[in-house]
């Protein structure tokens, strides 16, 4: 487990810390590292995983983008498709060259306006920050993982915590943005977890103990550098609901890691995983908002990844095929590719990923 807050960095020369969250790793990597516990998935690691495709089969592991059709998040928004123009023509079944009668190309052209984590995402690490007493001044500061600071590097339009006058831009992550995650290319070994096969689609917090008897009932076994895959069945109920409207949808009907349970957490800190994904809305089980931790956050498993490890979080990922053929074949482990965006200054990034077996 990382060490606590007593651990001081020594050379203080433009340190945006000098005590680190307890818990966290911050410092591990290097003072100005941005991708965390990504820096694991050694070449070596990747040969490792390579080694995991006797089939050739690939698995697409996301949902179409327009899916979640119900509202999961009143402040994420599906795409929505629109064309490039042509003076006042959209660029659509769009000739070439409208002059020219003897050309015979034509050409589409569009864009897209959508939230950035309304579907299949990746969390960046400037997704989810703290206050942190930094330098044991008794000052809260927005921080978020290793030291990097809100207003300094993650800039938005006001400092909120701060009450402060609007702020000049230009706005987005100037550090830990979502373009750090696919600089690194993301391709790893998968280790699929399956939920769904022990607990089926119920509201079931898994915490460490009912955790360590899957992976001993499966044969699953993690090593640092994997990506830690969850299914949970509720890629599933998402895709019924697009297919059926009527069909009734409870987007709380499906089990979740327990981010409250600190040997959960212990487990997750030592095991040297990289990443974790699930198919369902926020890998941990959504507490009830109105409540909160004695910690002062009400999503804990977020902070303890995103804040304090710099393990990215990959939500609502398409698992259940490939989590079905694993099983059916008697198999846990495969080829993950899923690199989000290169997008400057993003907080996340859809991404279509691929399993191969």
């Amino acid at each position: 487990m990382p060490s606590n807050t007593a651990d001081v960095r020594q050379d203080t020369k433009g340190r945006r810390w000098t005590i680190r969250p307890e818990g966290s790793n911050w410092g591990e990597f290097g003072p100005d590292d941005q991708t965390g516990r990504l820096n694991l998935i050694t070449p070596a690691r990747r040969r490792a995983a390579a080694t995991e495709v006797h089939e050739g089969i690939a698995f697409c592991l996301s949902l179409p983008l327009d899916i979640p059709r119900v509202t999961l998040n009143p402040r994420r928004f599906p795409p929505a498709l629109g064309f490039s123009m042509r003076r006042d023509d959209p660029v659509f079944n769009y000739p070439m060259d409208k002059v020219n009668p003897g050309q015979t190309d034509i050409v589409c052209d569009d864009r897209v306006s959508m939230s950035l984590q309304f579907s299949t995402q990746w969390d960046a690490f400037c997704h989810m920050g703290c206050q942190h007493d930094a330098f044991g001044d008794g000052k809260m500061r927005a921080t978020y993982y290793n030291g990097f600071r809100a207003c300094e590097e993650v800039r938005g339009p006001f400092d909120y915590l701060n009450d402060r006058a609007p702020m000049d831009g230009p706005y987005g992550a100037h550090a830990l943005g979502i373009e750090r995650i696919a600089e690194t290319a993301l391709q790893a070994r998968g280790v699929m977890i399956d939920l769904h096969a022990h607990v089926g689609l119920s509201r079931i917090a898994v915490g460490y103990d009912a955790l360590m008897r899957i992976l001993e009932a499966d044969k699953v076994v993690a090593e640092p550098g994997d990506i830690l895959c969850f299914r949970t069945g509720f890629d599933r109920a998402l895709l019924g609901q697009a297919a059926d409207p009527s069909r009734a949808f409870d987007q709380h009907n499906c089990a979740g890691l327990d981010g409250g349970d600190p040997l959960l957490q212990r487990w997750i800190a030592d095991s040297g995983v990289a990443a974790l994904v699930s198919d369902n809305e926020a890998v941990e089980l959504l507490p009830d908002m109105a409540a909160m931790t004695n910690h002062g956050t009400r999503i804990p498993l977020h902070n303890l990844c995103l804040f304090k490890l710099g393990m990215p979080l990959g939500e609502m990922f398409l698992l259940s095929e490939l989590a079905d053929w694993l099983r059916a074949n008697s198999r846990s482990r495969f080829l993950f590719t899923a690199p989000p965006l290169r997008l400057p200054g993003a907080a996340g990034s859809p991404v279509t990923g691929v399993g191969t077996v």
